[in-house]
């Protein structure tokens, strides 16, 4: 089990805990009922799949609401190991609970492609600035395209992906025909490059390594001052992205399209909170914009209902 390094900032009640584990659990559709009461009961919101292959998701609650869920997870079979990153929220980043289960905890759509048989060498944030630094390094983003848009490593190849199932199209049509190279792979969280390197290895790459945590723990762990990262990294929650420390970052979520927004596209003419974005304004006709707006007005008017409510208890 994961030892916490620190407690949430005082200003930052809410515990946010992203993990991943593969393991071969049977009988996967049995855990879905038990996990999504407690976390109901927890009151704990946010998204966990489960899968044949093991559970990935992140979750936030209470300091004891999140131990609680941890606690039960790590008593099924298979999930003994299980690892945890934990950061922290001023305020709740998700809307809802949910507990899925799927066919991948990550959809690759490789069939065979194993990584409890065939992963990449991990390596600790620590190490990763002298691996990358190395000009024989071949550094890839294994992230989506919009992810990779608000930061990234210092050099590294964006193969502009908009799935992690074109992945694997794009490494067959790269050029990366040297298979000797050193070739390191990064995700958020660690997860997609579990299943990304050990397709590499599949195909023949001999030398395939991975940052141990993802970004997220490099971020955690390698002080600003030394960090070889530029920019922000996207979260698939509320916060948006966050920077060194785990600090929240300044971007924003577009309510049309999905896609954060950073500090200069908010100053755009084609920005309008809840309506549109240099994304996508252009990619929406009128009558969306003005269903967009509609939709942004209502959402203003029950958040201020349930401020007032909770003013006057």
């Amino acid at each position: 089990m994961k030892t916490r390094d620190k407690a949430p900032a005082s200003n930052q009640p809410v515990v946010v805990a992203a993990l991943y584990h593969f393991a071969r659990l049977s009988g996967h559709e049995a855990l879905q009922e038990p996990l999504a009461d407690l976390c109901n009961r927890e009151r704990v919101k946010g998204t966990l799949l489960l899968a044949r292959e093991g559970v990935n998701g992140t979750i936030a609650g209470s300091r004891t609401a999140i131990d609680a869920v941890l606690a039960h997870l790590h008593a099924i079979p298979g999930l003994e190991a299980l690892e945890h990153k934990e950061s922290s929220a001023h305020k709740m980043p998700f809307r809802r609970m949910k507990v899925r289960l799927k066919k991948e905890i990550v959809t690759m759509g490789v069939p065979d492609i194993d990584p409890l048989e065939g992963v990449g060498a991990y390596v600790d944030p620590k190490d990763w600035n002298r691996l990358i630094s190395d000009p024989d390094t071949i550094l890839i983003d294994t992230r989506n395209d919009y992810e990779v848009g608000i930061g990234t490593f210092k050099g590294a190849i964006n193969p502009e992906t908009g799935t992690f199932r074109e992945f694997p199209d794009w490494v067959e049509n790269a050029g990366l025909d040297d298979k000797s190279k050193p070739i390191a792979m990064f995700c958020t969280g660690g997860i997609r490059c579990e299943k990304a390197t050990a397709f590499m290895r599949a195909k023949g790459y001999q030398n395939v390594y991975h940052l141990k945590g993802g970004i997220l723990k490099y971020l955690e762990n390698v002080p600003e001052e030394e960090s070889l990262w530029q920019g922000s990294c996207f979260v698939f929650d509320e916060r948006v992205a966050i920077t060194h420390g785990l600090r929240e970052s300044d971007e924003i979520l577009c309510r049309a399209c999905r896609n954060p927004v950073s500090p200069e596209d908010q100053s755009s003419a084609l920005f309008e909170e809840g309506v549109s974005c240099p994304h996508c304004h252009d990619s929406r006709s009128e009558a969306d914009r003005e269903r967009f707006r509609m939709r942004h007005r209502q959402m203003l008017a029950e958040r201020a209902k349930a401020l007032a409510d909770t003013e006057s208890a």
